[in-house]
């Protein structure tokens, strides 16, 4: 979700300055690639990228298909072939022995369908969302990418059993189908809301977490009762700073199923009472830093107090926090919590990737 609201926000600037654009997206993936499926670069006419679509490679020929597609006002599919002689000759190295197709869609002003409103309709929830871009590997017109909202009635009815599978399954998937008498690929994308993470402790622990975190692209918000800590001089990456005790601030903040909290202030009470409030509170992750006695001390407390979590809730609490990655400084740590914290979010198991055997990236 990151690359889409940066691919948003700079096309917004984009149009304040009067420059025209167009958006290349990665629609399909035969074999391995750097990027898969649902990749956005966003292109200005002067050349200026946001977002990406591989490492790095495609990108030099790609601003000059982007450049051609605003040129002439036209979608177009490009598909890149790391099998293809022409392709090598050009200097067009993936690197990654697959197919890459890559649709480019200039962003005409007045247009009935402009793809950006599809990713600004993604951004703008908590809920998760589905984007559409349909395209053809054999015709010359090219439909494009479309939001629930601007989907062509009568492509949702084609589609409408696909819906409710990528809807309930949460993953995305392609489907061809026929248009006007010509086969067609439509990609419905499944969109998870940005990770919500909650750091409960201001410390000089919390400074490489809160850090990493907004590298990646979190939403962030910090808990503390101590307002010498929790402020934007020592965490000017964080979004919101609460100040107070875990019983006055808990409807401060949104709590949904991709909300992580992390309790690390190192005073054992207010953790425990945070731990307190959040029963109950559909949270998506814990992370209780410190060892497992404390663990299991946390949970005696408050079970003397009536306070017992659900089964489903304990699967969500992990203490002590963080993958076994051999971490032993503030850096290396808050790196084996997040680390953590993606993992579980995408629900995957943190292996060694020559270890997998699959591709690392189905499409």
């Amino acid at each position: 979700m990151q690359e889409l609201a940066q691919i948003v926000n700079a096309y917004d600037i984009a149009i304040r300055q009067g420059k025209k654009t167009a958006l290349a997206t990665v629609v399909h993936v035969s074999g391995s690639s750097y990027r898969r499926p649902g990749a956005r670069m966003l292109v200005t006419e002067e050349g200026m990228m946001t977002g990406a679509i591989s490492g790095g490679c495609l990108e030099g020929d790609a601003l000059r298909k982007a450049a051609l597609a605003i040129a002439q006002a036209k979608n177009k599919l490009v598909i890149y072939d790391t099998t293809d002689e022409d392709d090598a000759k050009l200097g067009i190295q993936l690197g990654c022995n697959g197919i890459v197709s890559i649709l480019f869609e200039p962003i005409l002003e007045g247009a009935e369908n402009n793809p950006i409103d599809a990713l600004k309709s993604a951004i703008s929830t908590r809920e998760a969302s589905l984007i559409f871009t349909i395209f053809s590997k054999d015709q010359l017109k090219q439909l494009g990418t479309f939001s629930v909202s601007t989907l062509p009635s009568f492509v949702r009815e084609l589609i409408e059993e696909e819906i409710a599978v990528v809807s309930t399954s949460r993953k995305s998937l392609h489907r061809e189908l026929e248009i006007e008498a010509a086969q067609n690929h439509c990609f419905i994308e499944f969109n998870e809301p940005t990770i919500s993470l909650v750091i409960v402790g201001a410390g000089n622990d919390a400074i490489p977490l809160a850090k990493i975190a907004s590298v990646i692209g979190w939403n962030i918000s910090m808990v503390d009762g101590r307002l010498t800590h929790a402020n934007t001089q020592r965490f000017p990456s964080i979004n919101q700073i609460i100040v107070g005790k875990p019983q006055e601030i808990m409807d401060q903040f949104i709590i949904d199923d991709r909300t992580a909290f992390v309790l690390m202030t190192h005073n054992y009470n207010y953790d425990l009472s945070m731990l307190e409030h959040l029963q109950g509170k559909g949270f998506g992750y814990i992370g209780l830093l410190g060892p497992a006695l404390k663990r299991d001390r946390m949970f005696e407390e408050l079970e003397h107090k009536g306070i017992v979590f659900s089964s489903q809730e304990m699967e969500k609490i992990f203490g002590p926090t963080g993958l076994n990655l051999g971490a032993e400084t503030a850096e290396e740590i808050a790196l084996s919590i997040c680390s953590e914290i993606m993992s579980f979010f995408n629900n995957t198991i943190a292996i060694q990737l020559r270890e997998k055997l699959d591709p690392i990236h189905l499409s």
